[in-house]
């Protein structure tokens, strides 16, 4: 019975990607719609569209494997506006391309590599901005929903590959994780009226790993969660 269970809450999951983006894409046009209504009615009301890219540094923090943070990128849209008092709204969309080593030998355990994956996806953020600085400097912090594709080997050539701390779990298994995830960010934004730089990092609060129980791997009781840290320019029009 619990299996039954099991195979239809991933079943459920897998959405076509083409349908995640479209959801992305609406909730994002509804908060523009949001925010632009209210910086209509705020007569010191300002509100900046912008275009966003950065790199990335992505791991998955979890006693289950041995990972090893790498670089990848993000670009995507945001936009900036009045709120109340200090505070603005800060929301976008934006689409990324997360890379991650993860331990794993050969068979005959006489090559250890870092086994690359990679992770390629789109998320929405809204978030509170209290400016320290109004236009020049502030704090964000908020929700962030993310959407993802499985976590895919860079070379098929390790695919094999026993991971470390296991017998039979290879490197293949685990390409499956779970493909919503829901984050907490935190960052700070600085520079000129239209164009700024930012430092933020993102905490996963569901199970990336999820998506891997229930598989009848070696584990059946997978747990991590993303770390995520982003530096970005955007550039306000």
């Amino acid at each position: 019975m619990e299996d039954t269970k099991n195979k239809s809450y991933f079943h459920a999951l897998k959405i076509s990607p083409a349908m995640n983006f479209k959801q992305l894409i609406f909730v994002s046009f509804c908060l523009f719609f949001f925010q632009q209504t209210f910086a209509q009615r705020n007569y010191k009301g300002y509100n900046f569209l912008g275009i966003q890219g950065g790199i990335t540094f992505f791991d998955i923090q979890t006693d289950d494997l041995v990972t090893k943070q790498k670089e990848g990128f993000t670009a995507g849209f945001t936009t900036r506006g009045a709120f109340r008092n200090d505070f603005d709204l800060v929301y976008g969309i934006s689409f990324h391309s997360s890379s991650l080593g993860v331990e794993g030998s050969s068979l005959l355990g006489t090559d250890t590599q870092d086994i690359g994956y990679t992770i390629q996806g789109a998320q929405i953020n809204f978030l509170g901005s209290y400016n320290i600085i109004v236009k020049h400097l502030s704090i964000e912090f908020g929700p962030v929903f993310n959407i993802n594709g499985k976590m895919k080997l860079d070379k098929d050539e390790y695919e094999n590959y026993v991971l470390t701390g296991y017998n039979t779990l290879t490197a293949k298994d685990i390409q499956e994780i779970s493909r919503f995830n829901a984050r907490l960010a935190g960052g700070l934004t600085a520079g000129l009226e239209h164009f700024r730089i930012s430092a933020q990092y993102q905490y996963g609060l569901t199970n990336m790993l999820g998506g891997l129980n229930g598989k009848n791997l070696e584990n059946e009781d997978f747990k991590g969660h993303s770390s995520t840290i982003i530096l970005a320019g955007v550039i306000y029009f």
